[in-house]
């Protein structure tokens, strides 16, 4: 059988490689999340396997997406050695910590919020430590190198800054409905504007860093506060939840971040993703 050598720099549709990786990422979660090996009820063991087992099923599947389907360097995701990205990772949980300090400090000061401590001191530092560890490994570097590494590139590719930001938004707010993470309108909204957010940060900064460290200051925080974490009782939550933790954090983060990279916002800028 004869033929010409097939060029090995022809690629899928876009639209297809889209879907699939798209596809692959809700059956890892849906897969991690509903696997009867390890239950659907939460304790600390089950959520450790299942962050490590969702960090090592996501990042293959994007290595092989990037290397079979788009047959482009890894580079163009936006995910630097921590060597070259430490700075904007910082900058990225400074965006969101230092608001989130002064939404704590108003809802607290003027009596909105309360918060009391289950246990010691050095048990809510171990809880803290570990979910640092956790949302990093469940959240915040699968789900930013998938919707703004992956499928934010390639949307790119083809469109208009403002369309990639709000494409990859799209797509993160219907996995988080898929998944499960997202069946209520509020949270619909906020994986919406949260998604926005870290693609314009995405733009901003020309990796994906920045919104990891915001990703993972935001869940980090939220679940320490949270039923997850179990260490503090809190009378206020959804005041807390709406100043402290989504609208200080959101706004404020956003304003620094323009205006720290508003030399790289080009916002109707189409980015080539060339072989080499």
């Amino acid at each position: 059988m004869s033929g010409r050598p097939r060029d090995p720099h022809v690629r899928p549709a876009l639209h297809w490689r889209i879907l699939i990786v798209f596809a692959g990422t809700v059956l890892v979660w849906l897969f991690v999340y509903h696997d009867a090996l390890l239950g659907r009820d939460y304790d600390r063991p089950t959520h450790v396997a299942r962050a490590v087992l969702t960090t090592l099923l996501v990042v293959p599947l994007v290595v092989a997406a990037r290397r079979l389907l788009d047959r482009r360097p890894w580079t163009g995701l936006g995910l630097p050695s921590l060597r070259t990205g430490w700075r904007h990772l910082l900058l990225g949980m400074a965006c969101w910590l230092v608001p989130a300090a002064l939404g704590f400090a108003l809802c607290l000061g003027f009596g909105w919020v309360e918060i009391s401590v289950r246990t010691s001191a050095a048990d809510a530092l171990r809880v803290a430590a570990l979910l640092v560890a956790l949302v990093f490994l469940y959240e915040a570097l699968p789900e930013e190198l998938v919707f703004r590494g992956y499928l934010y590139r390639n949307l790119a590719t083809r469109l208009p800054a403002w369309q990639a930001v709000t494409g990859q938004a799209l797509l993160f707010t219907l996995f988080g409905f898929l998944v499960g993470a997202a069946t209520s309108p509020d949270r619909l909204l906020l994986f919406l504007v949260f998604a926005l957010l870290l693609g314009a940060f995405r733009l901003a900064t020309g990796d994906i860093w920045a919104g990891i460290g915001f990703h993972l200051a935001f869940q980090t925080v939220a679940q320490l506060f949270g039923e997850i974490g179990g260490v503090f009782d809190v009378t206020g939550a959804t005041v807390l939840s709406l100043v402290a933790l989504g609208g200080l954090p959101f706004s404020l983060g956003w304003i620094a971040m323009r205006r720290l990279h508003r030399d790289r916002l080009r916002w109707q800028a189409v980015e080539p993703d060339h072989a080499s």
